[in-house]
């Protein structure tokens, strides 16, 4: 078994080699298929694909790859696990690479495939559990790129509670587009601009060809690096590991370090359950909602809380954004991306402000057996003052006071609704709702050039079960921000919003109208009330009129009857508590 050192501060070079608190090679799990006379078929089959002695005497690392031809977010992520290998590899660990799957959001977003999306991050869970149970792995590397890689992947690791490192992919650069930098988020929204007739369809075609120049997640502050941030916040990703560039050397040696960490965490049987605790997890939603991070990051945060027995409910979300200033300038609330915050110095620069400005909590551990704060002393980050105050603001003149995201709640969202507050309007609007029982019929209405300000538009049927799957609908919500209506149409859905999404969006609405949700009970022209800054969202009926009509309404046949979209749509959880699937996992 490797002896890789601790930190520096952790060891010395008298060291006793006997050190009781470190693992021996006998304390494997991996020695139940690789010890002794009755395990010689094991090893014959490790021996086939290349494995020697030394390997089968040290810790046996699971690298598990999404690496898939499907999105740029993960066509880059073979060689991302190359360099977790070769890391594992340094540290005299035995790395075993195992795939496992991906859905494009970004390609699956406006059809029905875009079901799968959420359905994907409880496969990639289950996967990788499996993987780790069923081949008695020691350890996991987990690599991620497209938004439900990252959670499925962190999931994972909490069930299996192995030593596990989260090694992100990176995100994309942006694109150029009519001289300035543009996004896949541009694209989505010129969708609606050129529907408005004021996007011709050459301008339209040009930003579609120069939009995403590589391989790399979405680069925005959108799920992907919202989630590869939190990882950095909540423990289990180094710090300063979220930022760099897919297409970067730097990528290379991120990846390198989480295979040698994982080693560590090995010797020292440092797990998931010996960081993760209620302060971690609150420091994840203040990053998120310091950084204006994705809605979709309620969901995930609130799963993995299940997922490690933490007491977390949505309302925590809310409480903590009420005192947390949101102090950057990243899309889609603001303007600048990933590779912008990469050069001001990573996540940590941010982590550092929360930290000292008593926000996030500086003794919380993290993967590497230090904690936040002697990490942030490790690093090597530029003085604070010398970043650009247009894009990162001091907490004392933050670029708003409270947090992005905001819990509403009310008679028509009575366990609660969310919404990414990014623009300075006070988001209060009262009037009549159109209601739409999926999807595609919004889109239609909103394409036909009907929309108009003022309008509020509700989507229902499509919550994690009555989708099922819970679809994101950047499409929606592009097409209104193309056509000039960002902040002058509100749009709510027991579904969800891309982390791409601005404007007046609330999701997550439950309970979904499949559970019998108050949301079931609208029809057109009941009038809806909206107010961000007082947490409300209700509709204008008496207890005993949403009562009636719950009850004189027929439910809608579920779509699927088969297959794995009939499966996990039984299996799901309420949003509000993280769309879990997993039986062990806290759901209520």
């Amino acid at each position: 078994m490797s002896q890789q050192s601790k930190s520096p501060e952790a060891a010395s070079d008298d060291e006793p080699q006997d050190d009781p608190e470190r693992r021996t090679p006998d304390d494997l799990r991996s020695r139940e298929v690789t010890d002794g006379p009755e395990r010689a078929p094991h090893r014959a089959m490790f021996r086939a694909m290349g494995f020697d002695d030394t390997d089968l005497d040290s810790p046996m690392v699971g690298i598990a790859n999404p690496a898939a031809d499907i999105t740029p977010c993960n066509v880059h992520l073979d060689s991302v696990a190359e360099s977790a290998i070769e890391g594992v590899d340094a540290a005299d660990g035995m790395p075993i690479e195992f795939g496992t799957i991906t859905i494009s959001d970004a390609i699956s977003m406006g059809t029905e495939g875009m079901k799968a999306s959420l359905v994907s991050r409880e496969v990639i869970a289950d996967s990788v559990e499996l993987v780790a149970f069923g081949e008695r792995m020691d350890a996991l590397v987990t690599v991620a790129g497209c938004d439900k890689n990252l959670p499925g992947m962190m999931m994972a690791a909490i069930r299996t509670d192995l030593p596990s490192v989260f090694c992100y992919g990176g995100s994309i650069l942006p694109g150029e587009h009519g001289g300035r930098e543009v996004t896949v988020q541009d694209v989505f929204e010129g969708v609606g601009t050129y529907a408005e007739g004021e996007m011709s369809r050459e301008e339209l075609d040009d930003l579609e060809r120069n939009a995403c120049p590589g391989a790399g997640s979405c680069g925005g502050m959108f799920t992907a690096n919202t989630m590869a941030s939190i990882a950095e916040a909540i423990g289990l990703a180094p710090l300063g590991s979220a930022s760099p560039p897919a297409e970067s050397d730097e990528r290379g040696e991120v990846a390198r370090e989480a295979g040698e960490i994982a080693l560590d965490a090995v010797a020292e049987d440092r797990t998931p359950s010996d960081i993760l605790t209620r302060a971690s997890f609150e420091n994840a939603i203040a990053l998120q909602v310091a950084m204006g991070g994705s809605t979709n990051a309620v969901l995930h945060i609130l799963a993995m809380a299940a997922e490690a027995d933490i007491d977390l409910d949505i309302d925590t979300f809310d409480e903590i954004s009420r005192r947390t200033p949101k102090i950057v300038n990243l899309q889609p609330g603001g303007t600048r991306v990933m590779k912008d915050l990469h050069d001001a110095g990573g996540v940590p620069v941010v982590v550092r402000r929360l930290v000292e400005g008593g926000y996030m909590d500086g003794d919380a551990m993290t993967v590497t057996g230090r904690t936040i704060a002697e990490e942030l002393e490790e690093l090597d980050l530029p003085a604070d003052e010398s970043i650009d105050a247009d894009f990162l603001r001091p907490v004392a003149d933050p670029f708003y006071e409270e947090g992005a995201i905001r819990i509403l709640k009310g008679n028509l969202a009575p366990d609660g609704a969310v919404i990414k507050v990014t623009g300075e309007e006070g988001l209060r609007h009262e009037g009549p709702v159109r209601v739409f029982e999926r999807e595609e019929g919004a889109m239609e209405y909103v394409q036909e050039g009907h929309v108009d300000s003022g309008d509020v538009l509700c989507i229902r049927n499509e919550g994690p079960k009555g989708g099922p799957g819970m679809r994101e609908m950047l499409g929606v919500t592009s097409a209104v921000a193309g056509q000039g209506h960002a902040e002058d149409v509100a749009l709510f859905t027991d579904g969800r919003f891309s982390g791409a999404t601005r404007g007046f969006s609330i999701g997550h609405v439950a309970p979904e109208a499949f559970d019998d949700g108050p949301i079931a009970a609208l029809e057109d022209g009941d009038r809806v009330t909206i107010d961000v800054a007082e947490r409300v969202l209700e509709i204008d009926l008496t207890d005993e009129e949403i009562e009636s009509r719950l009850t004189e309404r027929e439910r809608p046949d579920p779509d699927y009857t088969s297959g794995v979209l009939a499966k996990y749509g039984v299996m799901f959880g309420s949003a509000a508590d993280g769309a879990v699937t997993n039986p062990g996992a806290k759901q209520e």
